[in-house]
């Protein structure tokens, strides 16, 4: 399976090999948009982009860079992938993916981006009539508004706040018209975000 073997390949090279390896894997895949009409090339650029101009970290840059690579590694060869039909589970996919290769300052923002949005929608009913038609419909898929023992775990967790900021930048990456840096200006971000001595393994390990 590509994914494996990605990850093989991941957890084997340097720093510079790894960047290198998910941005090839990005450009190959990066013009999948899952029914918004960005792809995900620019929808991972402009998400990181906010990031960026908001002066954050370059651990939560890089989250928003690959916030939603999830839905690509979700594809199955034989039937594309569509979260809008049926949950694709994407951010525990990337966040299964990404652990021993980044640290949890990357990886849970990642994990929870989903939950932050059934989080503000639970509590701001307008949030929801924002969000995009795509959007809404996997909101659905995702398990809707919470209970009031999620709402509770989820505050609770210390990157909450930090899911929250990924989700409104996730949903403000939609412009189809915008310019913003390419992928290859995030290559020193991106490789200050990795874990210094990644544990070999493989997926599901």
């Amino acid at each position: 399976m590509e994914n494996n073997f990605l990850r093989d390949q991941l957890l084997a090279a340097d720093a510079n090999g790894r960047v290198q390896l998910l941005f090839d894997y990005l450009t190959r895949h990066g013009d999948e948009n899952y029914e918004e009409d960005v792809t995900q090339m620019q929808h991972g650029l402009q998400a990181a982009y906010l990031a960026k101009d908001a002066g954050q970290d370059p651990e939560y840059i890089t989250a928003a860079l690959f916030h939603d690579i999830g839905h690509i590694l979700a594809d199955d060869p034989d039937e594309k992938n569509n979260p809008t039909l049926k949950d694709d589970n994407h951010e525990d996919i990337a966040a299964s993916f990404f652990r021993d290769i980044f640290p949890d300052k990357v990886i849970e923002p990642i994990r929870l981006h989903v939950t932050a949005k059934r989080y503000l929608c639970t509590v701001n009913e307008a949030y929801y009539q924002g969000l995009s038609e795509p959007s809404q419909k996997s909101f659905h898929l995702q398990g809707g508004n919470m209970s009031a023992e999620e709402l509770a775990a989820f505050e609770a967790n210390p990157f909450h706040q930090a899911a929250v900021q990924l989700r409104i930048w996730d949903d403000t990456a939609k412009d189809v018209h915008a310019e913003v840096p390419t992928l290859n200006d995030y290559w020193e971000i991106v490789s200050d975000s990795l874990l210094d001595e990644p544990a070999i393994g493989i997926l599901g390990e």
